[in-house]
């Protein structure tokens, strides 16, 4: 096998928590997997040559189509020359987007453009983290490695909320079409129960009616298998197959390859230790990670609010930055656990007074966005970094999507790789970061909707 036939999958995140969750399912399937910080060029990909899949954890999420475009096509262009038989374009489980933010119609068009494939399957069931597509409208479960209720997502009491891109439209197609023009088809949960012939039979008649984009329905775990073959059978004879979606993908080819004997799925993983310390980071602005937070502190990990005044200016959060940094480290040299938190649920007071902030400094909605999410992304890395330089912590967390690829960045992170599962969807990692107090770290980063409410308890116990 040669080393182009060997790279089965690259895949571009949209943030950094989710783009661990693509990791974990492609290091559970079986193939070696790493993680960088930004797109490698061939002569730094070639260290890695023995990986048989690699991701780039983005921050597209957070940007508007006009800053997107641009970093999309370096990036795609970048591992086309790396040549793998998959590029998937990783999004949130709950398809997170809209025209002004995280576009991905955006992308779709970009992956269009660079990769040419006739038809973009878009595959976001993921029954493994609980998310579920039926007939294309998207459910998701309260909670991601939880037993909690399941919700349309216009309907889920999360998600209908979200800060940044709130549910109102459970179809996919409709959401999507807000942010493109592409015609769209749909395998639905009637069709992956056909036989295998007939299957390819209705993908190819939806390429043949000119479905740009095709999505996948699913809800149980035996048709991600199907799925994954589909994937494979739309990709035929081209180099590289683009496909967007959630880790569905991954799970998908996963199964599959497993099925066939391409990969042998991994069941052995480094035992998680308890550790003295914990340190969290969170960014996320959900009520799930709101509970987690209120029940760490119970249990008594220390909880520092980050003030809103930080984005007044550059020296206002420099100051912040110094001062949140001495109290994490007085706490970590104690052996006390520590949350440092920009947001504690929807209902924070913080959030408007975020916005009154920047509402003084004329900024228009989107650029609030931006603002906010680069602001406390560095405040959160950045005290972090100086708090570790002083003391160190067993153990590292990060929590949200729309600030942790900041947040990682901040902390000088330059790759992760898996080292053990812990809830689905939120590996605990090692990161690689020279120079930086983080390398060699275990990390762990997860999006807001993740776990339950003893998550930050159990990982410092090591007992998820």
């Amino acid at each position: 096998m040669n080393q182009k036939d060997s790279i089965q999958l690259a895949y571009f995140g949209d943030d950094f928590t989710g783009s661990t969750d693509a990791l974990e399912f492609m290091t559970r399937a079986g193939a070696d997997t790493i993680l960088f910080i930004e797109p490698p060029t061939p002569d730094q990909w070639a260290p890695y040559a023995g990986y048989q899949a690699f991701g780039v954890a983005g921050l597209t999420r957070a940007m508007p189509p006009d800053e997107m475009e641009p970093v999309l096509e370096t990036a795609f262009a970048r591992i086309r020359e790396i040549a793998p038989r998959h590029l998937h374009y990783k999004v949130c489980s709950t398809f997170d987007s809209s025209p002004e933010i995280g576009s991905i119609g955006t992308a779709i068009g970009v992956g269009r453009r660079t990769f040419g494939n006739p038809v973009t399957p878009v595959v976001v069931g993921a029954p493994h983290l609980g998310r579920y597509v039926a007939f294309g409208n998207l459910f998701a479960r309260m909670g991601i490695g939880s037993t909690g209720e399941i919700h349309r997502l216009d309907r889920h009491p999360s998600m209908r909320h979200h800060p940044t891109t709130p549910a109102d439209e459970a179809d996919l197609r409709l959401h999507l079409a807000r942010q493109c023009d592409h015609s769209m088809g749909l395998i639905d949960l009637v069709d992956l129960e056909l036989p295998a012939e007939a299957l390819r039979a209705k993908i190819e008649a939806a390429a043949d009616d000119n479905a740009e984009v095709l999505f996948f329905d699913g809800i149980y775990e035996p048709q991600m298998a199907r799925i994954g073959a589909a994937l494979e059978t739309l990709r035929g004879e081209t180099d590289t197959l683009f496909s967007v979606g959630s880790s569905g993908v991954e799970k998908a080819l996963g199964d599959h390859w497993g099925a066939t004997g391409k990969l042998t799925p991994r069941d052995h993983w480094t035992e998680v230790q308890p550790v003295d310390a914990c340190l969290v980071l969170s960014g996320s602005v959900s009520p799930i990670t709101a509970d987690q937070i209120r029940t760490a502190r119970d249990n008594g990990f220390a909880a520092i609010a980050v003030a809103p005044e930080a984005l007044e200016s550059e020296r206002r959060k420099e100051s912040l930055v110094a001062d949140y940094a001495a109290q994490i480290a007085e706490h970590l040299r104690n052996g006390r656990s520590v949350v440092l938190h920009s947001c504690e649920g929807p209902d924070d007071p913080r959030l408007d007074a975020c916005r009154e902030i920047l509402g003084r400094q004329g900024l228009s909605p989107r650029e609030v966005r931006g603002k906010t999410a680069r602001v406390f992304g560095e405040i959160l890395g950045g005290a972090a970094r100086r708090a570790l330089e002083a003391t160190g912590a067993g153990r590292l967390v990060v929590a949200g999507g729309d600030t942790s690829s900041i947040v990682a960045r901040a902390l000088g992170i330059e790759a992760v790789e898996m080292i053990a599962p812990l809830y689905p969807g939120a590996p605990l990692c090692r990161a690689f970061a020279p120079d930086s107090p983080v390398d060699q770290m275990e990390i762990n980063l997860k999006g807001g909707q993740v776990g339950d409410r003893n998550y930050f308890p159990a990982l410092k116990a090591g007992k998820l």
